[in-house]
């Protein structure tokens, strides 16, 4: 069962957004983005973290369904703690990979040069 996607989808037609619409944010086709909600192992961490700012959601009830509430105190005001948490580990999956991603290049320099 796609229950990432199924929340995406209630959260999109909740605020009256488009698929085209958000398609056009994500920077994809509006059948691209309509299968991210039909099947979220199509989801990514960089189109994740997209879709939680367009819609404005705390990324935890994207994978737990439970909105939970924020304050706006300190510099990260309306990012509960859980939310960062996930939030930092999503970004340190996200460089990890670039530099992975880095190393596969000059290796490949490398041998081209070769």
């Amino acid at each position: 069962m796609n229950v990432i996607g199924q929340r995406i989808k209630k959260l999109r037609e909740e605020k009256g957004i488009t698929q085209e619409n958000m398609a056009i944010q994500l920077d994809v086709t509006q059948s691209n983005y309509g299968r991210l909600e039909k099947d979220d192992r199509r989801l990514n961490v960089v189109k994740l973290l997209k879709i939680v700012r367009i819609l404005d959601v705390n990324l935890m009830y994207l994978f737990n369904g439970v909105i939970e509430q924020t304050s706006a105190q300190g510099s990260d005001a309306g990012l509960s703690q859980t939310n960062k948490e996930v939030y930092d580990i999503l970004v340190e999956s996200l460089r990890s990979e670039i530099q992975h991603l880095k190393e596969e290049v000059n290796f490949l320099r490398v041998i081209v040069r070769s």
